[in-house]
């Protein structure tokens, strides 16, 4: 069974780490036999009534369950991870929803609302019906990036993998082949619809984040030479 985790730590201006390095971290708290398909980071709604600190983004962790009795004992462990690891001062969330959950229709058009326009923490609740969600300090307004990171996730044609196997120990220079036997599909945005064949060499530029394209991980590639393809987007460097 999938169960998705989202997450909504909203940090401070203080933070060591923000959202996605906390829902990373979850892998190594999850119930035995449980494991880690991949994190998806979700962007939100940019305004100036919503406070952030930086990017306003939330994440959700995608759980493989080997028995569905371990739900409780997922919720349990997700709950004890946001508290100890948010930062004092934020705001924490946490929404938990198994696959085929007739609420997920409804948190889909919700994250999709989040992305456009300001969201309330009453509008969440009311769509929840019973499903997990629960705030952890300040406001709680964690709650609301935390539902729409599922919502996101699960519609599947939105966010970028900051977590997926072995993705982190991947070089900058890697095979087309390489990446689909891992399991992230490339696919070249070319004006002319050029194929990268399975021996070209992409260069990820150290930065290898797949997007989530067909509820699965694509990575968007151009042209940059003869069987050489550089991926789309690249590490932002933090302003001092």
């Amino acid at each position: 069974m999938r169960v998705y985790v989202g997450f909504d730590d909203t940090d401070t201006l203080d933070s060591e780490y923000g959202t996605g390095k906390l829902v990373r971290r979850f892998e190594r708290v999850l119930p035995e036999g449980c494991s880690l398909w991949g994190v998806v980071r979700q962007q939100l709604l940019f305004d100036e009534r919503i406070p952030y600190t930086s990017h306003n983004s939330s994440a959700c962790a995608i759980i493989d369950l080997p028995d569905p009795s371990l739900m409780s004992e997922l919720i349990s462990r997700a709950v004890d991870h946001i508290e100890q690891e948010s930062t004092e001062g934020s705001d924490p969330g946490l929404c938990v929803v198994r696959e085929n959950d007739p609420v997920l229709s409804h948190f889909i058009s919700l994250g999709r609302s989040c992305t456009a326009r300001v969201m309330t923490q009453q509008e969440i609740l009311q769509a929840a019906n019973g499903t997990h969600i629960s705030g952890h300090g300040g406001t709680n307004d964690g709650i609301i990036g935390a539902a729409a990171a599922v919502g996101l996730t699960v519609s599947g044609w939105s966010g970028r993998f900051i977590e997926f196997g072995r993705l982190r120990e991947f070089p900058a220079m890697v095979t087309v082949k390489e990446l689909e036997s891992f399991g992230v599909h490339v696919v070249s945005l070319d004006r002319n619809t050029m194929v990268p064949d399975h021996d070209d060499t992409i260069n990820t530029k150290g930065w290898l984040r797949p997007r989530l394209w067909g509820s699965r991980p694509v990575l968007p590639v151009l042209p940059a030479g003869e069987k050489f393809w550089e991926s789309m987007g690249e590490k932002r460097r933090k302003k001092k």
